[in-house]
């Protein structure tokens, strides 16, 4: 059995996105308030894995969790995209005309801004996970309120699905990364397998630094698939890049990386993984 920390509790989209990820595997989730306390699990317990949203395609990237990752010294080994969709649920005796108030994470509610706008009679109140909206509301038997959360979630606390796919934008994707301990990442990936990485580096502050770091990578053929800055806290005007490459030659990827290295400062490799 795999022990996999997430963000949320069951029926949210992490456990969702850890099922289809281990698909057929028996699971011991460990449920986090935040990603900070999901963390701090993986620092604890080394066996345990942990999943992680890393960007959505709406609401762009989880900037806090790519600091949480670099600090951590966990390894990516994987990743999974999972389709986002909303479904409006409540106690099995309300209607949709008996919903006063609508609770979900504030990313939910942006993303289903539309139907909230058609439904302008609900009050919008926010909560840390929409999942554990659903559960409140079964738990607490609160009468007149709704979650905004996956459809799964109904089965897991004996809702009521009022509508489904709810979402403003039908191709809503979150991208999450599979994390785990460097002595155990060799057990779950095969270097000659990965066609992908994430690496971490600051350049130093003159002309040109990062256009050379590029160049490098252009000339060993090497696809950067996304670039993402971050301002190093102390140091102004100066920031981390935290890069993804994909790869169809491992060697020439290795390549790549040594070239890139002496051009760098605070270069770490957060992992080699088989892109998705």
């Amino acid at each position: 059995m795999r022990k996999i920390a997430i963000q949320g509790i069951k029926g949210s989209f992490h456990d969702i996105a850890a099922h289809q990820y281990f698909a057929g595997e028996e699971l011991e989730l460990v449920e986090c308030a935040s990603f900070e306390a999901l963390f701090d699990v993986l620092r604890k317990d080394d066996e345990a894995l942990g999943l992680v949203a890393i960007e959505n395609t709406i609401a762009g990237s989880l900037l806090h969790n790519y600091e949480l990752l670099r600090e951590s010294g966990k390894t990516v080994v994987g990743e999974h995209k999972l389709h986002i969709e909303h479904a409006l649920m409540c106690l099995p005796d309300d209607e949709l005309g008996d919903i006063r108030e609508v609770n979900s994470h504030p990313v939910a509610l942006a993303q289903c801004r539309g139907f909230l706008t058609r439904h302008s009679g609900m009050k919008i109140v926010e909560v840390e996970d929409t999942a554990g909206a659903a559960e409140r509301i079964s738990r607490e038997k609160l009468r007149g309120h709704a979650a905004i959360c996956h459809a799964d979630a109904a089965r897991l606390y004996g809702m009521r699905v009022l509508e489904r796919s709810i979402e403003d934008n039908k191709h809503n994707y979150t991208r999450f990364l599979v994390l785990s301990d460097e002595k155990c990442a060799d057990t779950l990936r095969c270097a000659p397998q990965t066609t992908k990485a994430s690496i971490v580096f600051a350049t130093p502050h003159t002309e040109g630094a990062l256009s050379q770091v590029l160049s490098i990578f252009t000339f060993y053929r090497i696809n950067l698939s996304k670039i993402q800055s971050l301002p190093i806290i102390g140091r102004e005007w100066q920031y981390l890049f935290y890069v993804d490459v994909c790869y169809d030659d491992y060697a020439r990827y290795r390549q790549s990386i040594e070239a890139v290295r002496p051009l760098t400062k605070d270069f770490k490799i957060l992992g080699e993984y088989a892109g998705k």
